[in-house]
């Protein structure tokens, strides 16, 4: 089984916003759109127009309907990729290597030439953040797009996962979660970023900020069906007199 190396000072990652999320699936294009065209095997789709399409994901985004004990019920839209853990499961229980955890940055890969498909990792992961291509038949997951990161033929502010370049609400942030003082890590303070599901003892790098309270129910439509004026003057007001006289015309 692989071995885990011991905790980096940087831990590399993403916060991710939900009182911004809009469930636009920019994120979830631009993902695919970059891991199908760089890092590694292509990511698979069979018969996209067909009955029964089937294609591999590093990011998908769910939304549900929560109903808080005050006020309106909201809709959260709810982004989920690979967290990068730090005791990551899915590493430990690859018989062969091929999932590791990087130690200078801390970002957990696979090595797709040394996947032999068995699933152990995805079983392993409680998050349900890997996919078995189904036509390279290796496993896939977000990778924090390392080939674009670290990449010096691209321009600084492009040094940034695709979906966080893409987010159209700025809802996802890439950064240093091991440095207190780096601008994730202290949106995350600021904002009482939580793990997902610390109950696994996982210590997922990723962490996500909660929705704000919204405001009390406010019916935006009733002062635009207000009449402007009760009795109408001028041509209108002629025009309103001319149209009560028809048959089936009012008063």
């Amino acid at each position: 089984m692989t071995q885990l190396p011991p905790p980096s000072e940087v831990k590399l990652g993403l916060v991710i916003d939900l009182d911004t999320c809009v469930g636009c699936h920019a994120c979830v294009v631009a993902c695919k759109g970059w891991n199908t065209e760089n890092y590694g095997a292509p990511l698979g789709d069979e018969d996209p127009y067909g009955a029964e399409p089937v294609g591999s994901f590093l990011n998908r985004v769910h939304s549900y309907e929560v109903q808080p004990e005050e006020g309106p019920a909201q809709l959260v839209h709810f982004p989920k990729s690979c967290l990068h853990c730090e005791d990551a499961p899915c590493v430990t229980v690859c018989p062969t290597g091929a999932s590791y955890k990087r130690a200078e940055d801390g970002i957990v890969l696979v090595n797709e030439d040394a996947c032999i498909g068995c699933g152990l990792c995805a079983w392993a992961c409680p998050y349900g953040a890997r996919e078995m291509d189904p036509v390279e038949k290796v496993m896939k997951k977000c990778t924090l797009c390392v080939d674009r990161i670290y990449n010096e033929n691209l321009e600084p502010e492009d040094r940034e996962p695709a979906c966080v370049r893409t987010c159209p609400a700025g809802a996802r942030h890439f950064g240093d979660l091991g440095d207190p003082t780096s601008d994730v890590s202290e949106l995350v303070a600021a904002r009482r970023g939580f793990d997902l599901m610390p109950e696994q003892g996982t210590k997922p790098v990723n962490k996500y900020l909660p929705p704000r309270k919204k405001d009390v129910e406010i019916d935006v439509l009733a002062p635009m069906l207000e009449p402007i004026a009760i009795d109408a003057h001028g041509f209108l007001g002629w025009i309103d007199r001319t149209l009560g006289k028809l048959p089936g015309g009012g008063a």
